[in-house]
């Protein structure tokens, strides 16, 4: 196992996930909170009953106060620094799971203030545009209009900005520097940033005037930001939000390879036409031998491949059929060329799907963003 690093802007290594959930100090998933959520929704999402959303920090609360009769809302958001692609979007299919089962509203913060100051390369022009861009996807993926808020902090910079500032208040230069590994070369907006971050967890109190839970999906790397966040919810009046997180779709490059909007070939985005997406699968790393002889003998790993980490995270929820799958591989019965045109096709017809609601998404702005 190679050295991994993980935090809100840069991920990287072969991540160990068990390790993760000590570094960070969160709490597993396991089957006992599963067959809870059954209970109460009579249904698992494949992404949870696959233990994809693997870490939490007080999932179980949130869940004490729903069945107590008491609602939560729902929190989650991106960083629009490009076009939006299927690890992004991995986080997305979930909440929207939640919200349908929960009958949840949701806040989703898009956070362009902090890629202007995190990139060099981007102008504040660019990640608005992007903010714009993402917020498309974001819709389509068919979140409820009367239950869904759909923000850019520059643009709710106005309704934002008090409360980010009682959050600054309240957290010392040390206890960031501690969180994020800030030096003398980080740029103050930077330091200031999860501020802002904090601010859509106390949002739902905020608007409705009462104290309300708060559960944030979101890939594991965003976790330093909220345990800033739950140190000083109480001490504002609120409750402290709760997490649920995934792990994070593998780059089709390799395991350690960082999946990447700057690297167009390590992942499969929105805009993608078919050919671009079947050319991308086509050409990504598997675990099989280096010839096909080998393969017949040895058989593949699985473990290590990027098409069947795919299927298994997103595209393939028939169990059985997974296991197949993943027996004929290993067997050397399965030819890595066979798995990926199986994935290719999954994809193809998820993107043409998804850019019609995409485009269809652009005469419905108005229905989800909100702005001052």
């Amino acid at each position: 196992m190679t050295e991994f690093k993980v935090t809100p802007w840069n991920v990287e290594g072969d991540i160990d996930y068990n390790k993760l959930i000590e570094q960070f100090g969160t709490q597993p998933i396991d089957d006992k909170l599963i067959d809870r959520v059954k209970s109460l929704t009579g249904e698992v999402h494949p992404l949870l009953r696959r233990k994809i959303f693997f870490s939490h920090r007080d999932f179980d609360w949130i869940l004490s106060k729903y069945e107590k009769g008491e609602e939560f809302a729902l929190y989650t958001g991106r960083g629009p620094s490009g076009h939006t692609h299927l690890g992004h979007i991995l986080p997305w299919i979930f909440t929207k799971y939640l919200q349908d089962a929960f009958g949840c509203e949701l806040w989703f913060q898009l956070t362009d203030d902090e890629k202007f100051v995190l990139s060099p390369q981007l102008s504040i022009e660019d990640t608005i545009k992007y903010s714009y861009e993402n917020a498309l996807d974001i819709i389509a993926l068919g979140f409820d209009p009367k239950k869904t808020r759909i923000f850019s902090d520059i643009s709710y910079a106005k309704t934002m900005y008090k409360h980010a500032l009682q959050v600054a208040k309240k957290v010392t230069f040390s206890t960031a520097k501690a969180v994020f590994g800030f030096d003398n070369s980080t740029n103050i907006g930077l330091i200031f940033f999860t501020s802002m971050q904090s601010v859509p967890a106390f949002l739902p109190s905020i608007m409705h005037k009462k104290k309300i839970p708060v559960l944030i999906p979101s890939a594991i790397d965003q976790d330093p930001h909220f345990r800033i966040t739950r140190d000083v919810a109480e001490k504002m009046g609120y409750y402290k939000p709760a997490l649920i997180q995934s792990m994070f779709l593998p780059s089709l490059e390799g395991p350690n390879s960082k999946m990447s909007a700057s690297k167009q070939n390590s992942a499969i985005f929105t805009v993608d036409t078919p050919k671009q997406a079947r050319k991308k699968i086509m050409n990504a790393f598997t675990g099989g031998c280096s010839t096909l002889e080998e393969q017949r003998v040895k058989g593949g790993d699985p473990t290590v491949c990027t098409i069947y980490q795919y299927l298994y995270i997103l595209f393939e929820h028939d169990d059985e059929k997974l296991n197949e799958i993943k027996r004929r591989c290993m067997s050397g019965e399965e030819m890595c060329g066979n798995c990926k045109k199986y994935l290719a096709e999954k994809v193809v017809t998820f993107l043409k799907a998804h850019q019609e609601r995409r485009e269809a998404a652009k005469d419905r702005l108005d229905e989800f963003m909100i702005s001052d």
